[in-house]
């Protein structure tokens, strides 16, 4: 599939309408292949990585965007995240025996999303909302149509190797937008998983709109990737008290984080409890913490 790990934006000549292609495959597989989930949870969140990626697209500023969807079931979380650099690394939190075969909806009791916007620079924006519909496409339909009143159609899928994205939504602009969706949605809705899964991004354009005159941009790049580091992980035992930590440390010798995305470890001493619990003014820089 020529247009794995690649992020393409659809141009509509003409029309006030945007489009987003995905493709996901290597980053698809490095994501998850450090966690032994079960098919229904690698096709679900293969779904999640791909909307995060359609729609951190358009983030006009350095950060990321985060997409949960949490429910009171057996399936309490899946999470994918996608920054401004096309990076993703995802999770999924469950216990018990999983279907092979669920709906989105069926796997999230009680459900909601939420969709957080958290720049470098700025202010934290979370968006939350019950989870309306049986696909994650059509519940990310409704959030829009609720939270942003904008029109939007969107299709995901994923296997056991790949997963896909395509995002429509009308543009915030005057014009004839409306007699135009209808047009254009109905045509995307035709598309089918296994030609969203397979064709390259041009071919599946003019299987869906050979009369439109639509184009697409340079695509971009996608990988995963985990931002951990030892300084964020050492940071996360200040939920704990130092009295906790210290037990913790005498028991075991040292004190052993792992990061719930990538599954690396990080090992902490003595010298490692003694930093994070100094005074700022006397605490040694970033470098001390080895």
């Amino acid at each position: 599939m020529s247009n794995s790990d690649q992020i393409q934006r659809v141009l509509f000549d003409e029309l006030d309408i945007r489009g987003v292609l995905v493709g996901l495959e290597t980053s698809y597989q490095q994501a998850l292949e450090k966690h032994n989930y079960p098919k229904v949870i690698r096709r679900v969140l293969g779904e999640m990585m791909a909307a995060a990626s359609v729609l951190a697209a358009n983030l006009k500023f350095e950060g990321r965007l985060i997409l949960q969807a949490q429910g009171e079931g057996d399936v309490t979380l899946l999470m994918a995240e996608c920054n401004h650099n096309q990076e993703l690394r995802a999770i999924a939190r469950f216990e018990g025996e999983l279907p092979e075969e669920a709906r989105f909806i069926d796997l999230l009791e009680k459900g909601r999303m939420a969709i957080t916007i958290d720049p470098l620079k700025g202010q934290r924006y979370q968006g939350v909302v019950p989870l309306e519909g049986d696909t994650l496409g059509q519940c990310l339909e409704a959030y829009f149509g609720q939270s942003e009143q904008l029109p939007t159609q969107m299709h995901f899928c994923a296997d056991d190797e790949r997963a896909a994205g395509f995002l429509l939504q009308v543009l915030p602009a005057e014009g004839t937008a409306e007699e135009d969706w209808g047009r254009i949605s109905h045509l995307a809705s035709t598309l089918k998983d296994e030609e969203l899964l397979e064709l390259d991004n041009q071919t599946l354009l003019y299987r869906l709109f050979h009369e439109e005159n639509c184009r697409l941009f340079e695509a971009d790049t996608i990988q995963f990737r985990c931002d951990c580091s030892r300084e964020r992980s050492l940071n996360t035992l200040k939920f704990m008290t130092k009295e906790e930590l210290q037990g913790i440390l005498d028991e075991q010798g040292n004190i052993d984080v792992a990061c719930q995305f990538c599954s690396e470890q990080y090992h902490f001493d003595q010298a490692d409890l003694d930093y994070l619990f100094s005074d700022s003014s006397g605490a040694p820089g970033s470098d001390s913490v080895h």
